[in-house]
């Protein structure tokens, strides 16, 4: 089987995706959201209902609520090994919640909320993530138009890596990634 993501995986790997594939999906035929879910809390540690969601969204790259076979293999091949370039888009995807090609406030605020941490002790803790969107806005809006569009994402990632994930958790932990690689071996 030849995808355009293959690049990540040789043959032998792309063949064990094959057969994990059909021994989770089954009869189903294809991968529904419950499914990938589950695949996403037991192998990678996600929690986030948000974040399997949007991580959903950005596997199933036709839009039909299933993950076939070639956007398994190929959401996995930048999931697990892909290039700063690939998991910058694939990032933005995740954190693009409306899909208008823009990260807004509101979708930072939303993605933050859900991922910071709140201490019993605040009063208001959504003013604490209102003044994380803000110094993230200052920080990565390089256009200065008050979101974030692909170019400004891209563009302070290149520069410091760790703001790939700026939003939340959405790609697997080293540990992680190496454990579900082992099972390609």
């Amino acid at each position: 089987m030849k995808t355009s993501k293959q690049k990540h995986f040789n043959q032998s790997e792309v063949e064990k995706l094959i057969e994990m594939y059909q021994d989770l999906v089954g009869s189903a035929e294809k991968m529904d959201r419950g499914m990938f879910r589950d695949i996403l809390h037991q192998k990678f540690d996600m929690t986030e209902d948000i974040l399997m969601d949007r991580v959903f969204k950005a596997f199933d790259t036709d839009s039909d609520s299933y993950i076939s076979l070639i956007e398994w293999i190929e959401g996995l091949a930048i999931f697990l090994r892909g290039d700063l370039a690939e998991q910058c888009e694939y990032a933005f995807v995740v954190y693009d919640l409306n899909g208008d090609g823009y990260i807004s406030r509101e979708e930072m605020f939303q993605m933050l909320k859900n991922s910071v941490v709140k201490n019993a002790q605040e009063e208001d803790p959504d003013e604490g993530i209102k003044e994380l969107v803000e110094i993230v806005l200052k920080k990565m809006d390089v256009d200065h138009d008050s979101r974030l569009s692909r170019t400004d994402f891209e563009t302070t990632v290149k520069d410091e890596k760790l703001l790939l994930e700026a939003f939340g958790p959405c790609l697997p932990k080293d540990e992680s990634r190496e454990n579900f690689i082992s099972i390609l071996a």
